[in-house]
């Protein structure tokens, strides 16, 4: 006789994570407009080439150097609380000449099954990370080490990124148009709205390509979708 399989139920979080990871930046960034939410971040692009993650944030806040932080090597606690399909995301405004990612760190990442990182300042070992595959998005790329210069300060508290203040358990989506953190109570009415904003693109997009006038296409429909209710 044949063994009943059971099959896992998939948890309202992980839903809304999966649905997320359908959609992109920009339909995210829409539909937070719609709702008068703020979320977007700009100029932080996927250093190891195109790349799309999305997931729920793990947090780190790096600062300066000093003898009175703890000598913990930054983030390692982070990769170490990390589950498969959530995305690490460094508050590092302070110091430009210093990375506050690595390459041993993406490797650690990569094996516990995190999806990327998002830096809010610089990183470094970018090819490296790109030859193992691990989406690094971070404002620049140095070469300096962290080591004297920064320090770890926190994990797993709220942080602001880009001026959006961001809780871990919040939700990031991050593509080569930029970065999109929704607030975890938000979410579901977040993603709702992308969804309804994405499938109203995509009917666009097919009408141009079945050769309908973009003119037409994009006429009032357009700037009404990003309208509550329309």
């Amino acid at each position: 006789m044949a063994r009943a399989v059971k099959t896992k139920r998939e948890t309202p979080s992980a839903s809304l994570e999966s649905r997320l990871r359908r959609l992109d930046s920009c339909a995210v960034s829409d539909a937070l407009d719609r709702l008068g939410l703020a979320g977007t971040v700009n100029g932080i692009p996927p250093l190891t080439g195109p790349a799309k993650i999305a997931g729920r944030v793990i947090t780190v806040t790096i600062g300066p150097a000093g003898s009175d932080i703890a000598p913990r090597h930054l983030c390692t606690a982070a990769v170490e609380a990390g589950r498969p399909g959530e995305v690490i995301v460094i508050e590092h405004r302070r110091r430009a000449d210093a990375a506050g990612w690595g390459g041993i760190l993406s490797n650690a990442a990569k094996v516990r099954g995190i999806a990327g990182v998002v830096v809010d300042g610089a990183a470094r070992d970018i090819d490296e990370a790109r030859g193992i595959g691990f989406p690094v998005f971070a404002r620049s790329a140095v070469a300096s080490t962290a080591r004297g210069r920064v320090a770890e300060y926190a994990t797993n508290a709220p942080i602001v990124v880009g001026g959006v203040g961001v809780k871990p358990g919040d939700l990031v989506i991050a593509d080569g148009s930029g970065a999109v953190f929704i607030k975890s109570e938000r979410a579901a009415e977040v993603i709702a709205a992308a969804e309804d904003i994405a499938a109203r693109e995509a009917a666009m997009t097919k009408a141009v390509l079945a050769g309908e006038p973009v003119t037409k296409v994009m006429g009032r429909n357009y700037e009404a979708m990003l309208k509550r209710g329309k």
